[in-house]
Order: structure tokens, then sequence, then C-alpha cells
């Protein structure tokens, strides 16, 4: 089988974009509720430059994953958007129920179930799979909830997976959301289990960049290997062969600018440490960049 690639790069909450092929697909774009997702780290025509087209997902009408800025590229003929079929009047695009099937070229879409509003979205594209699970998960509160409630939240959760059981996913983004409290990972584990997919992203986790760290090094099998993308304009490019899976992941500006200054200012600890050594030892000229013959000279 050839190389397949593709490059995935977060932005906000569930907000990925994938990039394969002359194709890019953005799924559940948001800016967030304090527009975290402003100026430069904001999507853009620029990330468009290079691909024949661009595919815009919406899962379902939730505000945090419903953000009406996608339409401000309408105008451009190579973008289309792709919406749950519950969404609200107003909302532009190619609907989708559970079950339905669309091609756009080369690529294919089809809705699957949720466990919330909307639907999740499985995509064919250059001989990958990807799913996008929207609200997707095994909603349920075990402090509040009653047996029965976790019974049917189960029940409802473990049916909606169930027709993706068999299917090939090489990426997969799906809710791992804390707020649940107790076995607040209990959906992405079944989902993991039972579907295993290549690579597992973590999204939804409310502004809590440790639990995807965390559940993405956790959740590794001899199956799936887990990506936590924390902050926003992280990226992945994720190379696919016939036995291995290679992952390289480039830092945000905003994390490269945070390592400079970090590093800058361990090296000016180093430089302070290093004359307080020399001290100690009571030669000033220990750590010098003089050479030794320039450092005899000015003491004679």
């Amino acid at each position: 089988m050839a190389e397949r690639q593709a490059t995935i790069t977060y932005f906000h909450h569930s907000g990925f974009s994938v990039g394969c092929g002359g194709t890019l697909l953005v799924f559940d774009y948001w800016r967030g509720e304090r527009n975290e997702v402003t100026g430069g780290l904001a999507l853009s025509e620029a990330d468009f430059k290079g691909y024949d087209q661009v595919l815009f997902f919406v899962s379902h009408e939730h505000p945090d994953h419903y953000d009406r800025v996608i339409y401000d590229f309408q105008h451009l003929n190579f973008v289309h958007y792709i919406l749950s079929a519950d969404m609200p009047a107003e909302a532009q695009g190619d609907r989708m129920d559970v079950g339905d099937s669309r091609t756009y070229g080369d690529v294919t879409v089809t809705a699957y179930a949720s466990t919330d509003l909307g639907v999740s979205f499985y995509v064919e594209i250059g001989g990958l799979h990807i799913f996008h699970a929207g609200d997707l998960n095994l909603w349920h509160w075990r402090e509040e909830s009653t047996l029965r409630q976790i019974t049917q939240a189960e029940n409802l959760f473990y049916a909606a997976v169930k027709p993706l059981i068999g299917k090939p996913i090489d990426i997969c983004m799906f809710p791992v959301d804390p707020r649940m409290g107790g076995m607040y990972e209990a959906g992405a584990n079944h989902f993991i289990m039972t579907c295993k997919p290549h690579v597992f992203i973590p999204m939804h986790w409310q502004g809590r960049p440790e639990i995807a760290t965390d559940f993405a090094r956790r959740c590794r099998t001899k199956y799936t290997e887990g990506l936590a993308l924390t902050t926003c304009r992280e990226r992945a490019v994720i190379t696919f062969d016939k036995n291995s899976i290679n992952i390289h992941v480039y830092l945000s500006a905003e994390q490269e600018d945070m390592l400079r200054r970090r590093q800058r200012s361990t090296e000016n600890e180093d430089v302070v440490q290093r004359a307080l050594w020399a001290l100690e030892k009571g030669d000033p000229f220990a750590e010098s960049d003089l050479p030794v013959d320039s450092i005899k000279t000015s003491q004679e």
C-alpha cells in the first residue's frame, strides 16, 4: 500500500482541520467563548492555499461546535458546507442525516449517529479513514445520575457505536470531557477497545489540556496511538505506510515563543551559576571566553 499522509491542525475545543491531498477538511470550527481564536490564530483564506476544495463540517448546532464565522468563506467556489440534518433553518449547506453518504470529488462522507444533537462524520479521503465524533459520547454523571440513567446512556452509546465497529479508522477525534466526573473517559475507552482507531486525538476537554495529554498517554494499545494537540495552531503530520505510523508534531507559534523565552531564561541562569562556581573556586577566569594566552598576557 502506498504511503498515506494527513496534516492535522488543532484550533479550539473540538475544532480541527485535516489536510489530505487536494482537500482540506474543517471540523466544528469555533473561535471560543471568549474569542480565543483571533488574529493570526484564526482560520483564513491563507490556510486554503494549495487545496482544490475545502469542506466545512458542522456536527450539530451547539454554539461550541457551530460558529457562523465559517460563512465568511462562502463566496469561494471551492468551499462547501456539510451539516447535520437538524441544524437551524438559516444554516446553509448540504444536510446529512444518519446513514446518508455524499461524495465530493474523491472524498466520501457518511453520517453516523450521535448521543446528543446532530451526527458524527466518517470521511474517506486519499486512502485514509477519518472520524470526527461531534458530540457522540457516553454522557453520564456517575456521582449524580441514577443507575437507570447510566444504563440508558450506556445502551444508547453502545448502539450508536456498533455500526462503526469493524470499519477502518485511521484518525479519530473524540470527546474526553472531565465535567462528567468519575469515569469521564468511559466512552473514549469503549470506542478505542471496540473500533480500534490507529490514532486517537482527544477533544472537548473543556480548557484542561492536562486531561488530553494524560489520556493520550494512557490510551495507547497495540492498535492505537494517542495524540494530544492542546494549543491553537499546534499541528501534526501523520504518515501511514504498510508497517508503521509516523507522527511529527509541530509546535504553535505561541509554544515556540514560550520555549525560546524559557531557553533564554535558562541560558541566563547558567551564566550566573557558572560565574558563582568560578568565584567559589577562586579563579575569576575559569569561565572566560578569552584564550588562555590572552588571559596570561593580561595578568602579566
